[in-house]
């Protein structure tokens, strides 16, 4: 009986331990609204999550490592509109996409990050970036032969990256690392070039760890970016985003998921959406946090 007792009490103090969100600060946005529940078998192992600028009302996503080269254009019922297969690529360990301005102005790029990197291994991470396809001039599933691939490493050596971020005016990319604790800020300052490696710069460190995705705002204003317990807000507006990060982050509502590894603005700002990886006998959903009324 009594060592039974401290096993329950040592189950305890763990499961304390390891709860790590916190309470929200911000009334910016509402609590979490679930669009609709994940059943597709395709989106396995969603890892990112993109709004369209082409396609209005609907979100880019992809599994992560080991899964098909396959980017997914999905509408909020997670049904799949449309497959981009990148040609002659693997799906090393994809975990993130964005949408962001390219080479040629007017034009909207895809951004696919394979940078993860669990145990650190690799020296090099790839970013593979092509025009975002306009579903209307699609059929169901088509074949990306012509991209551009960032290779880069980080400045201080191999490390474990899931989260990417690219500002809408200056074209700059930005890599958040994970597993550590201070998490660190890197730096591709455009135009970068897509012949040589690249090497990623530190910009700051965050007093946060397991950052596993990022985003900034269609306007530049606001960054999010959020690890398995909590999502944390910046708002940007006339600020680099070296100073802006230095202050402390605002916390928002967030309803924990399984394995949340996504997350995007909405193009129009008026909200923002998370995803989880699918878990054995967990319900998954798509969630948006509308903004609040002022």
């Amino acid at each position: 009986m009594r060592i039974l007792m401290y096993v329950l009490i040592l189950a305890l103090l763990v499961s304390c331990i390891e709860k790590k969100s916190v309470s929200s600060d911000s009334k910016i946005f509402l609590a979490a609204k679930p669009l609709v529940e994940l059943t597709d078998k395709k989106l396995n192992e969603v890892s990112g999550l993109a709004a369209s600028a082409n396609n209005p009302g609907l979100l880019w996503t992809h599994n992560d490592s080991g899964n098909k080269p396959e980017v997914y254009l999905v509408d909020e019922k997670l049904k799949i509109k449309l497959t981009c297969k990148i040609q002659g690529v693997k799906n090393r360990d994809w975990e993130d996409i964005a949408v962001g301005p390219g080479p040629e102005e007017g034009k909207n790029y895809l951004y696919v990050a394979d940078i993860g990197d669990n145990n650190a291994n690799y020296s090099f991470k790839y970013i593979y970036r092509f025009e975002e396809p306009v579903l209307a001039n699609q059929s169901g599933e088509i074949t990306i032969a012509e991209f551009d691939t960032i290779v880069f490493r980080l400045e201080d050596g191999k490390k474990d990256t899931e989260a990417i971020m690219i500002h809408p005016e200056t074209k700059d990319l930005y890599v958040v690392s994970k597993r550590e604790k201070p998490v660190y800020l890197y730096k591709l300052k455009y135009p970068y070039s897509v012949h040589d490696t690249l090497t990623a710069t530190k910009v700051i460190s965050l007093p946060l760890t397991q950052i596993v995705a990022a985003g900034i705002s269609t306007d530049g204003n606001e960054i999010l970016m959020k690890n398995y317990d909590n999502v944390y807000y910046w708002n940007i507006k006339d600020k680099s985003i070296k100073d802006a990060l230095q202050a402390k982050p605002q916390i928002l509502k967030y309803t924990e998921e399984p394995q949340g590894e996504a997350i995007t603005f909405a193009r129009d700002g008026s909200g923002f959406y998370t995803l989880s990886e699918k878990l054995k006998g967990k319900r998954i959903y798509l969630y948006f946090y509308e903004r609040q009324t002022p």
